[in-house]
């Protein structure tokens, strides 16, 4: 039962996935990019922890976490980007 379960997450992720590359590709402008972003890579490790849940294997939640930690930096860095018109200041 859990097997199904995971599987019918993976598809409506990966539905998600197709979702969010439409709107990364059409947004009208780049605030819309950067949200499109940011829920591809929460996106990614949705993927991956069921992955992981599904092989029974711990190595997967912690590349999740490093995705993680890399989008939220990336995010924050594209952000400052179009707010100030540089990263550092």
């Amino acid at each position: 039962m859990i097997e199904f379960a995971i599987q019918a997450a993976m598809v409506m992720i990966g539905l998600s996935f197709l979702l969010v590359l439409f709107r990364l590709i059409k947004g009208p402008d780049a605030p819309d990019r950067i949200l499109a972003l940011d829920t591809l890579y929460i996106n990614a490790i949705g993927f991956i922890i069921l992955l992981g849940i599904g092989l029974h294997s711990r190595l997967y939640l912690e590349s999740a976490l490093l995705i993680a930690v890399m989008g939220f930096v990336g995010t924050v860095a594209l952000s400052k980007y179009l707010k100030r018109g540089s990263v550092i200041e």
